[in-house]
């Protein structure tokens, strides 16, 4: 090997030493070094919430939408605890009116902090997104949901 070769590799291996001591020291003058106080009134760093839980949340639907077919467009329905979507009379969200739609379609339910939904073993299918769903699938804001021939869309 070229000497100008070893001599760059020669410094490359001491600055790798010199970071990984530095991240050595670091890590261990943060473990040793005393808690901050928090004033008295404010939450303390575990009980704010973390931005990816923060993020999750603005995420979660409350509602459900119809946008296909145009006949009940923009009619709305809240979601629960736990939504049964079908033709019965006692669903949640009642789809008399598509004829594609089993009585006991699917079901929207919150779990673990987010909100899954799950066909119920449906003649057709439930579709997520244009995607056939065959276990409980997490549901966001803007997804389409397919029921039958009806289209809803997730929302606040």
């Amino acid at each position: 090997m070229p000497e100008q070769l070893l001599t760059i590799l020669k410094f490359c291996w001491i600055l790798l030493i010199w970071l990984f001591f530095i991240r050595v020291i670091r890590v261990a003058w943060v473990e040793t070094r005393a808690p901050a106080e928090v004033p008295a009134g404010e939450p303390t760093p575990e009980a704010r919430p973390r931005r990816a839980e923060r993020r999750q949340a603005r995420r979660i639907p409350t509602r459900l939408r119809v946008v296909e077919p145009t006949e009940a467009a923009g009619q709305s329905f809240a979601l629960t605890a736990e939504t049964v979507i079908g033709r019965a009379a006692d669903c949640g969200v009642c789809l008399t009116a598509d004829t594609f739609v089993s009585s006991a379609h699917a079901r929207v339910f919150a779990s673990d902090g987010r909100v899954l939904v799950e066909d119920l073993g449906s003649t057709n299918g439930t579709f997520l997104n244009a995607a056939r769903i065959t276990e409980p699938t997490p549901l966001f804001r803007g997804d389409r949901l397919q029921i039958g021939r009806t289209v809803l869309e997730a929302s606040a």
